[in-house]
């Protein structure tokens, strides 16, 4: 055996099934980042305060805590194909009940629906990253997991799109005067009951076409064979392969530094249009911050795959981590729009990370990897109640963004300071992974 024979990223004899697997990672991507804009969206439409539109992402990353051990019960029990088919089904079934949830003007039926949603992620990604960690040499695994993660964004990028252009361009209830100033608020109860129908109707329709094209997908995967080499025939029970993961610092801290990670995108991504706003910037044109913040993002992960062929994962997911907390120190204490700019660049530090400190939790886990994964993918409930808190601090004097000072700087500055504190947790498991040598 040759020792300096370089060990490939992907086999070639899994090409395919890496390419298929891939392209389910921008499915999650597109409803991520066509549901951020929906609490600012939700906020204006229904008249709700900063808490109970936060309530939107609540519900979305949510699903991911309640599916994801159910997840990985039933792709250990039958197949990876079983858990995509599974989770694409849940993804059509919730994205079709944006239909009733319009049509009874319902904001529960609308959080509901997006639930359900999640439950679907839940399986693809419970089911997807193993999957991809699975397909060659554990040596180049987390690499592997880096390189099908950058076209991630390629779906988020798609989801902005069309929130840009079918439902934020278009809402009635987001129109300004010339001062600026909302007039949706002004309007009679029979106007207002008339635009809040059709803006609903704007929101629907994206979501019952996704769920259409998605319903498609599962019937053309459904007749594509998996390798059945890619998937592990050992039987495993699922408590003692529990309690042995518990065990592994690796699994544990990784498991804690993607809850607080994803909690801190998720503000990044979701109250970049709130902070926008804060400086005149109406929601259709805070998009546009929004994608060069995705494309930071993008290009960040094609770069950081590069480096990683010569950084260690654990030293290179340290440095960003602490880059990222600087950027937050900026959005906090740079009024106007050098801190928006700054909200901006923290995308560049996060397009490591999720996948990074995934690779790193798994690594060497073997057939617990499966399990394991669940719990990783359970810690994106960080998304879920993190921008809860946002809000509540949103919430402080009005709701406004800019009703009090906290430190000399508007609650919607100070409140980045949640971001700032789940980035440094990160920054801490890059260093003890580096530590270690484990990653």
């Amino acid at each position: 055996m040759n020792k300096n024979k370089k060990i490939p990223v992907v086999p070639k004899e899994m090409l395919v099934p890496f390419v298929l697997i891939t392209s389910l990672f921008a499915l999650w991507g597109f409803a991520n980042d066509i549901t951020n804009p929906m609490v600012s969206a939700f906020k204006k439409i229904l008249e709700l305060n900063n808490t109970q539109a936060s309530w939107v992402q609540a519900a979305f990353y949510g699903g991911y805590f309640t599916m994801a051990l159910p997840a990985a019960y039933v792709v250990k029990k039958f197949s990876y194909k079983t858990g995509i088919l599974v989770g694409l089904a849940l993804y059509a079934i919730g994205a079709l009940l944006f239909f009733p949830a319009a049509a009874l003007e319902n904001y529960a039926f609308f959080l509901a629906a997006l639930y359900i949603i999640t439950f679907g992620l839940a399986f693809l990604e419970t089911t997807a990253n193993p999957f991809i960690l699975s397909m060659g040499d554990e040596a180049t695994a987390t690499l592997r997991l880096n390189l099908a993660q950058a076209f991630n964004p390629l779906g988020a990028l798609m989801g902005l799109l069309v929130a840009q252009t079918f439902i934020l361009g278009s809402l009635q209830s987001d129109d300004l005067d010339a001062q600026g100033n909302g007039i949706y608020e002004t309007l009679s109860t029979s106007a207002k009951a008339a635009v809040k129908t059709a803006d609903l109707e704007l929101i629907r329709n994206p979501y019952v076409g996704l769920g259409i094209f998605v319903a498609l997908l599962f019937v053309v995967i459904a007749f594509v064979k998996m390798p059945e080499e890619a998937q592990t025939k050992k039987k495993l029970n699922l408590w003692n392969s529990i309690k042995r993961i518990c065990k592994e610092e690796a699994f544990v801290g990784g498991v804690i530094a993607q809850l607080f990670y994803v909690g801190a995108q998720i503000m990044c991504w979701t109250y970049i249009y709130q902070y926008a706003e804060n400086l005149g910037i109406d929601n259709r044109s805070a998009v546009n911050y929004a994608y060069a913040a995705l494309i930071i993002f993008l290009l960040g992960r094609f770069i950081c795959v590069y480096l990683l062929k010569f950084i260690h994962s654990g030293k290179l997911l340290m440095i960003l981590g602490f880059l990222a907390v600087c950027c937050c120190l900026g959005t906090i204490f740079i009024q106007g729009m050098g801190g928006l700019y700054a909200l901006v660049l923290t995308s560049f530090c996060m397009s490591l990370m999720f996948p990074t400190i995934y690779g790193i939790a798994l690594n060497g886990l073997g057939d617990d990897a499966k399990p394991a994964s669940a719990f990783l993918v359970m810690a994106i409930v960080g998304g879920a109640f993190m921008p809860i808190l946002q809000g509540m601090i949103l919430d402080i004097g009005g709701q406004g963004y800019n009703d009090t000072l906290i430190l000399g700087v508007p609650e919607v500055n100070f409140s980045f300071i949640l971001p700032l504190i789940c980035f440094g947790v990160v920054a801490l498991f890059g260093y003890r992974s580096m530590k270690t040598n484990v990653g």
